[in-house]
């Protein structure tokens, strides 16, 4: 019901340039920017003007967006009025997106326990980076999205989302077994670790973003000697003793690899706080608030390990 050139205004809003809209939104540039000149024809205002080789949104586009706001979060809540008008249990389909660890320890969990408190309702889960999860919300292909919180996504005040606060998870350190770190008794801190060559995420990556605020937190940059996503390839680098890495709590190593997981002990403990977000206005409907409710029953009962040192 609400016009898509709307969320590509916002996507452009949101990333800055119409290539990086058209990717998230599955168009091209040109057609992003049809559609852009289309509306601005239909509104008789110019919405977009060019910067160099790029462009910026006008001040009637900004007012716009802000109305643009307010009528999806009606939507979304009028979606949800609606539903209270329907006989019978709670059925549909509710798609979740969830970062890796969320996708295989946490959402798995909540979909059981949908399995049996609503048997009539479909889930779908898709791993994907926290960044890309707020875009499958506001393109409307997810709407539930569990999410670790860094510096780049939208902030809490962001009216085109509600977000809410699931747990915070405790990080580790891992090495390999013939680290000095290994068998201590007493304290551990973070900085133990700054003469050591760190293993972290690629550039952009919520991880590395977590390794670096952790490390600057503790008062040293992380000498990072190797880049890894994957936890595989980098307990791998860990066993074989090619640097010491960071790891949350529920992340589920590869056995295979010869690691040691070290609790820190001593502040600055590193943690990463996750959420779960959802379109504004959204929350009240029936499968929504579903599977919200899920996701807040596993993380009150179902992750004894945040709290296992």
């Amino acid at each position: 019901m609400i016009d898509r050139r709307l969320r590509v205004l916002q996507a452009i809003a949101r990333h800055g340039t119409v290539t990086a809209a058209a990717e998230v939104c599955r168009l091209t540039p040109s057609a992003v920017s049809h559609q852009m000149q289309a509306l601005a024809r239909e509104l008789d205002v110019p919405l977009l003007e060019p910067v160099g080789r790029n462009v910026r949104l006008t001040p009637a586009a900004h007012t716009l967006l802000e109305h643009g706001e307010t009528l999806t979060a009606a939507w979304e809540q009028a979606r949800a009025d609606l539903a209270a008008h329907r006989a019978g249990a709670v059925g549909g389909t509710l798609r979740f997106a969830a970062f890796s660890s969320a996708a295989a320890v946490v959402v798995p969990r909540a979909l059981e326990h949908l399995r049996t408190e609503h048997p009539a309702l479909r889930v779908v889960l898709r791993e994907s980076e926290p960044g890309r999860s707020f875009d499958l919300l506001a393109a409307d292909e997810a709407d539930v999205a569990v999410i670790v919180a860094t510096p780049s996504i939208p902030p809490a005040s962001d009216a085109a989302f509600e977000q809410h606060s699931l747990f915070d998870e405790p990080l580790d350190i891992l090495v390999g077994p013939d680290h000095p770190l290994v068998g201590r008794r007493g304290v551990v801190a973070l900085r133990d670790l700054a003469g050591d060559p760190w293993i972290c995420g690629n550039v952009g990556r919520a991880y590395h973003q977590l390794v670096t605020l952790a490390c600057t937190a503790a008062g040293f940059a992380p000498d990072i000697a190797h880049y890894a996503d994957e936890w595989d390839t980098g307990a791998a680098l860990v066993a074989r003793g090619f640097g010491v890495a960071l790891v949350p709590r529920l992340a589920d190593l590869p056995a295979h690899h010869d690691t040691r997981r070290i609790p820190i002990t001593t502040d600055p403990v590193p943690t990463r706080r996750v959420i779960a977000a959802v379109r504004a206005g959204s929350q009240d409907q029936p499968t929504i608030a579903a599977g919200l409710d899920a996701l807040r029953h596993v993380t009150e009962t179902g992750l004894p390990a945040l709290g296992r040192s």
